[in-house]
């Protein structure tokens, strides 16, 4: 009677390349020096209560928000002391007014009236509650509010005149513009992103109104523009770290 042979464990063939790296699990193992595996899959996002991948606003990275803030108080400088680029802007803007007809750039300036920005913001947050990011809501509502708490000491602080009313004071920044930045780019934060570039339409256009109509230097709407970024940034930035919790908690 014939023994059968017993199966021998395969041996390495010494002509193949073995790929190993100290660490890892065995031999031919793709591994990385940080122990996570080489490709992330798409799958890792949490999903939000309905099912769909959580999303959070787009932040501002760090130089976006350093820029900002530079540009901010360079020209906030510039209007306390009436630099020289002061005086470019009001040259500019002498050369802007009334190049359109007025009832048109009153239309336009008035998308940053709070009477018409923050019902549009309001219904968002009212959106967003309802999907269940009460967090998003939360912070963008607190954004909004943080605008007249900056703006207005910043315009008691300089008391600029303005360009059809040099009696009067505090011009600078342009409340209306730091209005509609800040409740049209939160509105689309809460609602989706492909609702940004109609946020910048929205802006620009209160923006661009408001200078062609006299109502405010275009170093006013440029500032209101940076002080915007800055509070979008962190009220955006202090969404992704709650949703962050969550997810993890």
């Amino acid at each position: 009677m014939r023994e059968t042979p017993r199966a021998e464990p395969p041996q390495p063939r010494p002509h193949r390349a073995v790929t190993h790296t100290t660490g890892t699990s065995g031999p031919g193992t793709p591994h990385r020096s940080d122990g996570r595996p080489p490709h992330t899959p798409r799958g890792v996002r949490r999903p939000d209560p309905h099912g769909r991948p959580g999303t959070t606003p787009p932040v501002p990275g760090r130089p976006a928000l350093f820029s900002a803030l530079v540009a901010l108080a360079l020209m906030t400088w510039q209007v306390l002391v009436h630099g020289p680029l002061t005086g470019l802007d009001e040259r500019v803007s002498r050369a802007l007014v009334d190049t359109v007809p007025r009832p048109l750039s009153e239309l336009a300036s008035d998308l940053g009236n709070m009477t018409v920005a923050l019902p549009v913001l309001g219904c968002a947050m009212a959106y967003a509650v309802w999907r269940g990011r009460r967090a998003a809501a939360l912070y963008a509502g607190l954004a909004m509010a943080a605008v007249p708490l900056l703006v207005i000491p910043l315009k008691e602080w300089t008391a600029r005149p303005g360009p059809l009313e040099p009696w009067a004071q505090g011009y600078y920044p342009s409340g209306h513009t730091a209005t509609a930045a800040v409740a049209y780019f939160g509105a689309a934060f809460l609602v989706s992103n492909r609702l940004v570039p109609v946020a910048a339409v929205l802006t620009a256009v209160t923006g661009t109104g408001l200078v062609l109509r006299g109502y405010h230097w275009p170093l006013d709407v440029l500032a209101s523009l940076c002080l915007s970024l800055l509070v979008l940034g962190v009220s955006s930035s202090c969404t992704r770290r709650s949703c962050s919790r969550t997810a993890t908690g």
